[in-house]
């Protein structure tokens, strides 16, 4: 079993900056494929970026709308995955959600199907 708790989301004017943080349970983090989706009110959840389990190369996926502005890492030692949020619009208001891939079976995967563990969300709203 793994738990997933994100934390840091809030209130940030457009062009800010955010960092959103998913701490995971369990032994198995850095054996996981990790991933950010979001959710908006009324839409689909859907990919914002993911990060390949721990090896000797650590690959990353981002959604085309976020590209360029948003950074996903890890932390083995705090089992801890990360998104740093920059020159943040509007449309980026939503839900974020951190999932996990405990046996790194799709690395970098963009599809909801292909994670197994989700957290509970944190909210970021950016206004304009």
């Amino acid at each position: 079993q793994v738990q997933l708790v994100e934390s840091g989301g809030g209130l940030v004017q457009t062009g800010g900056s955010l960092r959103v943080s998913c701490v995971a349970s369990g032994r198995t983090f850095s054996n996981s494929a990790m991933g950010w989706f979001r959710q908006a009110p009324g839409k689909e959840r859907e990919f914002v970026a993911a990060i390949s389990s721990s090896g000797t190369y650590t690959n990353t996926n981002y959604a085309n709308t976020v590209k360029g502005r948003f950074t996903i890492s890890r932390d083995n030692a705090k089992n801890t995955v990360y998104l740093q949020m920059n020159s943040l619009k509007p449309e980026d208001t939503a839900v974020y959600y951190c999932a996990a891939d405990p046996a790194g079976k799709f690395p970098t995967s963009s599809y909801v199907r292909d994670y197994y563990y989700w957290g509970q969300g944190t909210q970021v709203t950016v206004s304009s």
